[in-house]
């Protein structure tokens, strides 16, 4: 299986039942075909840079998530069909990097970073 994080922009007038639903769906989607959720961060909302869908704020999700790329195109289909769905984007990680911190994330000292 193979690392990735998925970028979900969710209408930001949604209540917490309604993003909470999304997850969930993300993840039985994911799970449903062999794969596993790492993470879930939740960014909040946001202010876009500009306008999109008539709309200057959104609502973020970070998921990491271990699967097979069947199940991300299963993924990406859903979300695009998703009404509460804004934007979405999927991204492979490195090997290498799958579950070493994020950036901006404390950790050991760089000495620490270096020897790994």
């Amino acid at each position: 299986m193979r690392p990735y994080e998925v970028m979900i922009i969710l209408d930001a007038s949604l209540e917490e039942d309604a993003i909470r639903a999304v997850i969930d769906r993300a993840t039985e989607v994911i799970r449903s075909r062999g794969g596993n959720l790492n993470r879930v961060d939740r960014w909040g909302k946001r202010r876009f840079a500009y306008e999109l869908d008539h709309r200057w704020e959104g609502y973020y999700l970070l998921l990491e998530i271990t699967a097979e790329p069947p199940a991300l195109t299963e993924l990406a289909r859903v979300l695009s069909l998703t009404d509460e769905v804004l934007r979405h984007k999927v991204i492979r990680l490195p090997d290498r990097v799958a579950g070493l911190a994020r950036p901006g994330a404390r950790s050991g000292t760089g000495a620490e970073a270096e020897a790994s």
